[in-house]
């Protein structure tokens, strides 16, 4: 099947606004409190951070999600700076997501309403958001994909001659379902962190998740490290990439910068180094600022960093 294409990537998944809270120094426990300036209201989710890496890396990206009515004009709004087509976003019937981002130098901790993002599957089901990802080169999902829909839609994707990724994100209750082990065969890239991948295969242990991934044969998984960098699988071979030092000022959405920019490099056929270097830096400049927009590469400063990083 021949399918005109009119973009780089769709990226597919959950839309939230989210209230970014940084430059804690510790971890309150119960009962305690602890207090910050740092306050930041953004445009959030994996799904809007991966979008937006990519256009700031100079891709044509469709984003596609769900977003309550009350806030649709302001999603538009913060959107626009980043040139991305808004079009595959639906207006749902109900609240726009919430997610709260507490975060440190080292980590963070989410707490969430899902709002309209519950008729995400729905959406993928409609023949009419197929057609509309197939005209991508590369479907991004950046959610937990219901199995009955990933059954439909990814052969229909494959199809179409796009290449798809899927980063699910933390999910307690999808990651560690055998079910969802054909999803991950079926998907070209599977982009876990080291939480998530715990889960995955029922150790803390990076080899266990790559040997695991080789047992499922999957194509070509990866593993995120955060500041350790990334792992990969090269046929046989594991490849590890570092990332550059950064002054860190909040993590949120670091691994959905990394998947832009892993994303890049495979649109330009990089080989699986390329893919985890180029992913790493564009993780470790997103860091540099609060909130998951704001510090995210342009194509200059990432060759720039590269060529600092890795060439020298």
């Amino acid at each position: 099947m021949t399918v005109t294409k009119t973009h780089d990537v769709a990226v597919v998944g959950e839309l939230y606004i989210d209230h970014v809270l940084s430059g804690f120094t510790t971890w309150p426990q119960p009962g305690e409190e602890v207090v910050t300036d740092a306050y930041t209201r953004e445009v959030g989710g994996g799904a809007a951070n991966t979008a937006c890496g990519l256009a700031r890396l100079g891709r044509a990206v469709q984003l596609v999600g769900i977003v309550g009515e009350a806030d649709a004009a302001w999603f538009r709004q913060r959107l626009a700076p980043y040139a991305l087509d808004t079009g595959g976003l639906r207006v749902g019937d109900g609240a726009t997501g919430i997610s709260i981002s507490v975060s440190t130098r080292e980590d963070r901790s989410f707490f969430t309403h899902i709002g309209v993002n519950r008729a995400l599957p729905a959406l993928l089901s409609d023949p009419a958001t197929v057609a509309g990802l197939a005209r991508a080169r590369h479907v991004h999902f950046a959610l937990p994909l219901d199995r009955a829909v990933a059954d439909a839609l990814l052969p229909a994707l494959r199809a179409a001659g796009c290449t798809t990724s899927l980063d699910v994100g933390f999910q307690p209750g999808w990651l560690p379902d055998p079910a969802n082990h054909a999803t991950c065969r079926a998907v070209d890239h599977l982009l876990p962190n080291e939480k998530e991948a715990a889960l995955f295969c029922g150790s803390d242990v990076a080899e266990d998740y790559l040997s695991l991934a080789r047992r499922l044969a999957l194509p070509n998984p990866v593993l995120k490290l955060g500041r350790r960098g990334a792992l990969g699988l090269d046929g046989d071979t594991t490849l590890g990439a570092a990332p550059p030092p950064v002054d860190a000022i909040d993590t949120t959405g670091a691994g959905d910068a990394f998947d832009a920019g892993y994303i890049d490099a495979l649109l330009d056929g990089a080989p699986v180094l390329e893919r985890l270097r180029r992913a790493c830096i564009c993780g470790a400049l997103s860091t540099r600022v609060a909130g998951a927009l704001g510090g995210i590469p342009d194509r200059t400063e990432l060759w720039s960093t590269y060529e600092q990083s890795y060439r020298s």
